[in-house]
């Protein structure tokens, strides 16, 4: 499937929030669902964070023939001169096992290659999350370490670009 990125802007919040709002989305990230408000406290951040770089931030993950809205991607920084990003990405149901996740994450990780500033990509994920580990190997991620995120299992994962 050919696919584009496109940055969230602020009509786009009913999009974010199907993923959200999707416990089988949300089962490997947080466990819940958000709630109306914390979802829209979050997609504020992610809009204040779009600004911070034109190549950097959230995006809509769209069909490149259709534009239909498939996922949510991000190659996320902290701040303006950040030497790290962290990628990441969501995907709707009906999506899953058709390679898109990969598609993106070898997309974002050509993508930060090309920005001088990054030396470094991660990646979070849930220990017991075999699909998303495997589509970060397979982008030479490699496990730094597994923290505890507020009670639930993290597995950090990086991406050395330099």
């Amino acid at each position: 499937m050919n696919l584009k990125l496109e940055k969230f802007c602020p009509k786009d919040f009913a999009l974010y929030f199907l993923l959200v709002n999707d416990i089988r989305v949300m089962q490997m990230i947080t466990e819940r669902i958000l709630e109306p408000n914390e979802a829209q406290d979050d997609f504020i951040k992610i809009l204040e964070n779009n600004r911070l770089h034109e190549c950097f931030g959230s995006y809509k993950i769209l069909s490149a023939e259709t534009n239909t809205y498939i996922g949510f991607a991000k190659l996320e920084i902290k701040e303006t001169n950040s030497e790290e990003a962290e990628l990441g990405y969501m995907i709707l149901p009906e999506y899953w096992g058709q390679g898109i996740a990969g598609q993106v994450s070898a997309s974002l990780v050509e993508t930060a290659k090309k920005q001088q500033q990054l030396t470094k990509l991660v990646a979070i994920i849930d220990p017991k999350n075999a699909a998303s580990r495997k589509i970060l190997i397979n982008n030479e991620f490699r496990t730094r370490e597994f923290i505890d995120f507020d009670g639930l299992p993290g597995e950090i994962l990086e991406l050395n670009l330099r």
